[in-house]
């Protein structure tokens, strides 16, 4: 089992940026692709973006492109998410998900793919 530490949540104003990390520990991190989903208030759960193990591939939500990088450093066992020019409807608590492959291309962006996620994050976004 994959552990997931989430930090990086917190308000800010519309148009600004956070960063979010997700740390892992517990299986050779190399081997994980890593996601990212967010859950807003009264909705469900739904994805953000994603990254293969080796982090050449990655895959964003049509709602967050352009705005949102995810990235890896296999050397510190941390994903990040780099959230720019945020919008109030932005405002959910984020995921970190984690899942063995051993295919280094490929990630997943269905939450019933993944075996492992964090605690969670809030990001706050004010209009």
């Amino acid at each position: 089992q994959v552990q997931l530490v989430e930090s990086g949540g917190g308000l800010v104003q519309a148009g600004g940026s956070l960063r979010l990390s997700c740390a892992a520990s517990g299986r050779t991190f190399s081997a994980l692709a890593m996601g990212w989903f967010r859950q807003g208030p009264g909705k469900e759960r739904e994805f953000a973006a994603a990254i293969s193990r080796s982090g050449e591939s990655t895959h964003y939500a049509d709602s967050v492109k352009g705005r949102f990088a995810i990235s890896r450093d296999n050397a510190k066992n941390t994903v990040y998410l780099q959230m720019n020019s945020l919008k109030p409807e932005d405002t959910a608590v984020y995921y970190c998900a984690a899942v063995g492959t051993l295919t280094t291309g490929k990630y997943y962006y269905t939450p019933r793919e993944y075996d492992s996620w964090g605690q969670g994050t809030q990001v706050t976004v004010s209009s």
